[in-house]
């Protein structure tokens, strides 16, 4: 975008440059032959004599007019074409001067003169467009560098946890079961934690360290979704959640499975994770004329509009309290995104009333 911004700003230069110079050499050139005309005019209607010095002034024009003029017009083309160098060339070094101001946030607007306005225009944008860009880099590595110091400390507490426990089992043999099975339980329970708090690990690595790339195949799209959410039943049953399903039949599409899976997977746990107990979660699939859409909708708190427009960047959390099960590594809808958009396709956001929806709109 910033490459096609300059390239118009230079051709209205070049444009306007190019003008100046033919509106100059116009003009030199019908001054010149304007005064030829009016020197032939004079000599011609005039009584002169062989003594005046005038007349042989204007005799010796009358006889080399066509090549003095040619002389003057080539000499005012020469003058002209110097001087319009100087100005571009003024007009560069102008421009080199302050564009060392692009990637400086503290040096102020830049400032061109008037010929250079739409330049000067186009620069201040890509100054600021260049410095928003750098701020939400600085900001999503600030809360990657923040979420790694997070899930370091909380990987310590399920470890001591499974530890603590295991060694319980260890060292009292003669436990109840009762006893038994619910120390089991619960270093269970805190190993699954690790496990996910590990695989975050690994998201954040993959996500900054690798390109993601698409392997294209013909899916049916239909039964992906429908064994995506089949997949969910334990943990729905867990928070008593229950599905309403509205899924058409054998709907294919030609798109990278895993990868539309895992947008799915992402779109379906961030329903779950965020939904009011004993709720329901809305999945629709449908297509139309050129295009498929699959949206997923459930019931929970409100989010907020700031929220909402951040919700698909890098590291963002809703829910950005540490210790709470649903505070993942705020990747899940950041990768989500950059999947879709890959297969050409949208993805969006909507909250309100208490209703949290996800579109997912992929071309045909």
């Amino acid at each position: 975008m910033n490459k096609e911004k300059i390239y118009v700003s230079r051709s209205q230069l070049s444009r306007q440059i190019i003008r100046k110079s033919v509106s100059s050499l116009l003009v030199w050139f019908t001054f010149v032959i304007l005064v030829m005309i009016f020197c032939r005019t004079v000599f011609h209607t005039t009584i002169w004599y062989e003594y005046q010095t005038e007349w042989r002034i204007l005799h010796w024009l009358n006889i080399y007019s066509v090549p003095l003029a040619s002389a003057v017009i080539g000499f005012g083309l020469i003058v002209i074409c110097i001087w319009d160098v100087y100005k571009v060339l003024k007009f560069l070094d102008e421009i080199i001067s302050e564009s060392a101001k692009l990637a400086s946030p503290e040096s102020g607007q830049i400032r061109l003169s008037a010929s250079l306005s739409d330049v000067q225009n186009k620069m201040n944008q890509i100054r600021e467009d260049a410095m928003k860009l750098a701020a939400d880099a600085k900001e999503a590595e600030q809360r990657k560098n923040d979420l790694i110091v997070y899930l370091a400390h909380d990987l310590k507490t399920p470890l001591t946890s499974v530890i603590g426990y295991l060694t319980l089992l260890r060292d009292e043999p003669q436990i109840s079961a009762e006893l038994r099975a619910k120390y089991t339980g619960v270093a269970l329970d805190k190993a699954e934690r690790l496990e996910m708090l590990i695989n975050e690990f690994f998201d954040i690595t993959r996500f900054n360290l690798t390109q993601i790339s698409l392997e294209f195949e013909n899916v049916n799209l239909t039964r992906l979704i429908e064994q995506t959410a089949y997949e969910f039943n334990p943990i729905l049953a867990e928070k008593g959640l229950s599905w309403d399903l509205s899924v058409s039949d054998n709907i294919y599409l030609k798109c990278d499975a895993d990868k539309i899976a895992r947008v799915i997977d992402n779109i379906i746990r961030n329903a779950v994770n965020y939904s009011y107990p004993d709720t329901c979660i809305k999945l629709n699939l449908r297509k139309s004329e050129r295009s498929v859409v699959f949206s997923v909708e459930n019931k929970g708190k409100t989010i907020s509009e700031e929220k909402l427009h951040r919700i698909f960047e890098q590291f963002f959390r809703i829910d950005s309290s540490r210790g709470t099960s649903t505070g993942g590594a705020g990747l899940g809808l950041a990768i989500a995104k950059e999947i879709t958009e890959l297969h050409g396709g949208t993805i969006t956001a909507v909250s309100k009333d208490e209703i949290i929806k996800f579109t997912v709109i992929l071309p045909l």
